[in-house]
């Protein structure tokens, strides 16, 4: 069984060990960290990114939902607000949360949420199931228009740098830095000055942006894995690992549905 990568987060140290106790009777759940701040919490996102944080909302300087503020998009994860108060509910389901939990948590009612977020999971997995298929069954498409790209070429251009003109058919992935691209093909990385929008521009119709500073060849992608969210973890050919974040994630279905 996969677990779920688990944060705890409550300033009161023993609502953190009360909980923890009660998800130990879950064996789809790893607790990967227990803090009591946000500050704390987010240098544990940093080092080791959870797919589920139990997050309380009153703390001292910063909030549960501050936490949340914080998080970018395309690194959410599932979030459960535990908290004595009632007030918080509307607030804490408009920033998408999981569930709410009212302190002290009954281990009942602690049951029906893990029953929800593995009922979240096997949707996301239904759903890259037929993603599956979509690259399976187009392959031989997918080989042919690698075929035709080989005659057409990038050129990259920097300065006095000598320059290079890489077949399409070998970008892998390409990543927006600043005023910068760095173009990923054959384990090298060449460096052009251009703006992510143009570049798409002059590029061919099966590379696709995934994220809002990142293209990716659709012809070379391996496998996808699904996240919280509705976001995805895609994986190349060459074992390279690209967030697919949520803006992004039902385009691309539809894409790999048309190669």
């Amino acid at each position: 069984m996969q677990k779920i990568k688990t944060l705890l987060v409550d300033d009161e140290p023993s609502a953190l060990e009360g909980l923890a106790i009660r998800l130990e009777s879950f064996d789809e759940i790893q607790i990967t960290d227990q803090v009591g701040s946000v500050q704390a919490a987010i240098q544990s996102i940093n080092t080791n990114p959870p797919e589920l944080i139990f997050l309380d909302i009153e703390m001292p300087k910063q909030n549960g939902f501050d936490l949340v503020a914080q998080l970018q998009g395309d690194q959410m994860p599932a979030i459960v607000f535990v908290t004595a108060y009632h007030q918080h509910a509307v607030k804490a389901f408009e920033v998408r949360a999981i569930d709410y939990l009212l302190k002290p948590v009954k281990l009942d009612r602690l049951a029906e949420t893990i029953i929800r977020i593995k009922q979240q999971t096997a949707k996301q997995k239904s759903e890259i199931i037929s993603v599956f298929k979509q690259i399976d069954d187009k392959s031989n498409t997918a080989a042919k228009m690698s075929a035709q790209a080989d005659q057409q070429k990038l050129m990259i251009e920097d300065g006095a740098n000598p320059i290079h003109m890489v077949p399409f058919a070998d970008i892998e992935w390409i990543d927006a830095a600043g005023d910068y691209m760095c173009v990923h093909s054959n384990e090298k990385t060449h460096i052009m000055r251009a703006r992510l929008k143009s570049l798409i521009d002059q590029l061919p119709d099966y590379f696709m942006r995934i994220h809002k500073s990142t293209i990716v060849n659709l012809n070379l992608i391996k496998q996808l894995t699904p996240l919280r969210n509705c976001e995805y973890m895609l994986e190349l050919q060459n074992g390279k690992q690209l967030k697919v974040s949520r803006t992004y994630g039902k385009s691309l279905k539809n894409r790999l549905a048309q190669i």
